[in-house]
């Protein structure tokens, strides 16, 4: 069984509870399924969770090449040589980041207000930008951002392969067939 999540801020990646936290059990009653691969709490977006060990792994590992794009709110407008920057691979001090498709974006126009809201600075603007990365090292996209000059505001994962998050309302979820991950990958 493959599951797709759509998680919202604030929510812990894992079922056991935590007093005062969500977690993934407010929103998904499915017996023995886990997530394959992480969300950080204040991130948000596509999560996959899976009964099957091996597809989990399969889903998890940087080595099966399964990009994930993420939209990512930015403090102030990215330039070209930023934008260069991210998708060369970023030298974030323990780790060179791979190659990452990046792009600016406008806003996407169906996606949903964030509770807590992101702090509005009327001086200070800010850009969408679109990654998609082939590895999932920790915190990988704010780092990136932040090393060229553009700091993450807000961070939604909206695809792993072919599975995108739209459709999907908050906190909802949907079951999908394995093989739409990989279709055409």
């Amino acid at each position: 069984m493959l599951l797709a999540l759509n998680k919202p801020f604030g929510v812990l990646c894992k079922f056991s509870p935590e007093a005062g936290r969500r977690t993934l059990a407010d929103y998904v009653a499915v017996p023995n399924v886990y997530p394959a691969g992480r969300l950080d709490t204040d991130s948000e977006g596509l999560l996959l969770l899976t009964d099957d060990g091996a597809l989990q792994a399969r889903i998890a590992e940087p080595r099966h090449k399964l990009p994930k794009t993420y939209w990512a709110q930015v403090e102030g407008a990215p330039t070209a040589a930023a934008l260069a920057a991210l998708r060369s691979g970023v030298d974030l001090g323990d780790l060179v980041t791979k190659p990452a498709g990046a792009q600016l974006i406008d806003e996407p126009t169906h996606l949903w207000p964030r509770d807590p809201p992101i702090r509005y600075r009327a001086k200070i603007p800010t850009a969408w930008l679109e990654l998609t990365l082939r590895e999932g090292k920790n915190r990988q996209v704010r780092r990136m951002t932040a090393r060229v000059g553009y700091p993450t505001l807000r961070l939604v994962r909206a695809a792993i392969g072919h599975v995108r998050v739209e459709g999907l309302g908050l906190g909802q979820w949907r079951e999908i067939e394995p093989g739409t991950l990989w279709r055409g990958v």
